[in-house]
């Protein structure tokens, strides 16, 4: 009787947001959580990347955090961000794997909008010509809306991650058809030559189906919902439930 071997490859990494580490830190004002040694473990457990996103009040990420973890991320390393000319030169100067360009404002609480990359098509192709120059990938926060999926290949980006909040708030109610957009953005992306990122919101819950219905999809970036989870569940476990459902 003849012998099948099927092997599986799973091709979407598992990037952890490690802010709210910082926030929980800043909270007592002392070093507890250390932050580096919780990026050390993370990728101990099987996280395939390190994300953070400082903000210029610094109020969970500190400027200098983006510094010490340098040496600690093994794996790859993506700064998100809105590139102002402070958080420019930090990208530069500690030249990760990645960098995540999001436009967000100086108070807000967290991202809420994926850029117009029509209106804002050649600022962002100087923005990301230098960064390239340096040798660092870009990746552009959008929404699903394909003109602007078409306008971010003009842009010069290597990637786009898309902006999943809405997919993830209707999948919640049991409306799967939400995906559909992402989907669509994901097969246009591709095919213009562009890598596929995705965050916000993406949980437990929903990173199965997601991963299911988002051809390409080369990684994930999740903090909250994964840190949030880790009270529960434990962050070793958490970690290891991601990966098995993005396998």
């Amino acid at each position: 009787m003849p012998y099948f071997c099927t092997l599986f490859i799973r091709m979407t990494k598992l990037s952890v947001n490690i802010n709210k580490i910082a926030t929980l830190r800043n909270s007592r004002g002392g070093d507890v959580p250390n932050l580096l040694q919780v990026a050390t473990d993370l990728q101990e457990f099987g996280a395939e990347g390190i994300t953070i996103h400082p903000r210029p009040d610094e109020r969970h990420i500190r400027y200098q955090d983006a510094y010490d973890l340098k040496p600690m991320v093994s794996t790859e390393y993506n700064i998100e961000g809105n590139p102002i000319q402070k958080f420019m030169d930090l990208v530069l100067s500690v030249h990760p794997t990645q960098v995540t360009l999001v436009p967000d404002s100086v108070d807000q609480i967290t991202s809420n909008a994926g850029w117009d990359t029509i209106y804002h098509q050649s600022y962002l192709q100087e923005v990301i010509a230098e960064f390239k120059q340096a040798g660092i990938r870009t990746s552009i926060f959008i929404d699903t809306d394909l003109k602007r999926i078409e306008a971010a290949a003009k842009t010069g980006a290597d990637r786009i991650e898309l902006y999943t909040e809405h997919f993830a708030s209707e999948y919640e109610k049991g409306n799967k058809d939400a995906v559909k957009p992402y989907t669509d953005a994901a097969l246009l992306a591709h095919e213009l030559g562009l890598g596929i990122n995705a965050g916000h919101d993406l949980s437990l819950d929903n990173i199965e189906f997601f991963k299911q219905s988002i051809p390409n999809l080369a990684e994930v970036s999740i903090g909250h919902a994964l840190i949030s989870e880790s009270l529960y569940l434990g962050m070793q476990n958490v970690v290891n439930m991601y990966l098995h459902r993005l396998s």
